[in-house]
């Protein structure tokens, strides 16, 4: 079995995980491979590097949830799977941490695992020449934002060409189900469940109170494009970690990727009891009686 091992070096756990990880690996029958970032963090001698031609039954991630995002996006629709172990803070797409570690190699080595499917998308930048620049799967959300000074932006917003509407806002996230709990709840989107087959469209501290966001199919196309006047610099996110600039006359385009992003859940905890634990949804221990 080819284990790939995707990390942030900058957790101090890092290393012993990594440790145990090369120990274990005969045992189990494992081949392990790398990032290049990782390298130097490994005992001696460190796994064969992870390249994109490299066959893996699976992907370990070590890390938050940014770890996981640029693993699913370096597999850019490759059906491999990921176990996300969180060393981080909150951690909510991981479903093990390092003292679980040793349990759930195990389960995926007995194949006793469960596989989340995720619904991903591909944005395209449609430049004003007409040239179409395909950007890498996201599994969280393609964000359109201002960049330099804090002024709202203009945005136009349509569903499967049909013409939303424009807002007056500092930005536009379009967000999976996945990316619901991300910067989409935290700009006052909905919670969606990885199981519904959706996007969502949130507006980022929209200048009016007659915008809401909208959660539509997941077959639809959403594009976005600025409206002038525009600022001098405006931005595209891909799942918080790349970016790439938009200007006058052009538009980004997102829709749902042909292969869902397959996540690996060890153990009977769901994602309402994650919501719980991580989230603290309905946490009313402060309140009194």
């Amino acid at each position: 079995m080819n284990i790939g091992v995707v990390g942030n070096p900058s957790y101090k756990a890092v290393r012993d995980i990594l440790a145990d990880l090369a120990r274990a690996a005969p045992r189990l029958g494992i081949v392990l491979f790398t990032e290049p970032e990782l390298q130097l963090v490994w005992p001696t001698p460190a796994p064969h590097v992870l390249d994109s031609t490299t066959p893996l039954d699976c992907i370990i991630t070590l890390g938050g949830d940014g770890t996981l995002l640029r693993a699913a996006r370096r597999l850019n629709g490759a059906a491999t799977p990921i176990l996300g172990v969180n060393l981080g803070r909150v951690g909510f797409l991981a479903t093990a941490n390092p003292s679980t570690l040793s349990a759930a190699l195990d389960a995926i080595v007995r194949n006793t695992y469960v596989i989340e499917a995720r619904l991903a998308l591909v944005p395209e930048l449609v430049r004003q020449d007409g040239r179409i620049e395909s950007e890498p799967l996201v599994l969280n959300d393609v964000v359109v934002h201002k960049g330099g000074v804090a002024r709202v932006v203009r945005l136009q917003v349509t569903v499967d060409g049909e013409e939303v509407g424009q807002y007056s806002a500092d930005g536009i996230i379009v967000a999976t189900p996945t990316g619901s709990t991300a910067y989409s709840l935290s700009a006052g989107g909905p919670i969606v469940l990885p199981t519904v087959d959706a996007i969502v469209v949130t507006a980022i501290c929209p200048h009016t109170l007659g915008v809401r966001p909208l959660v539509v199919p997941g077959t639809a196309v959403v594009a976005v494009e600025p409206v002038p006047p525009w600022p001098d610099r405006m931005l595209v996110s891909f799942d918080g970690q790349i970016g790439a600039p938009i200007g006058p006359g052009e538009r980004l385009q997102v829709r749902r990727a042909e292969r869902p992003v397959s996540l690996i859940r060890v153990g009977p905890e769901g994602f309402f009891t994650r919501m719980r634990q991580k989230l603290r949804w309905g946490d009313l221990s402060d309140r009194e009686r």
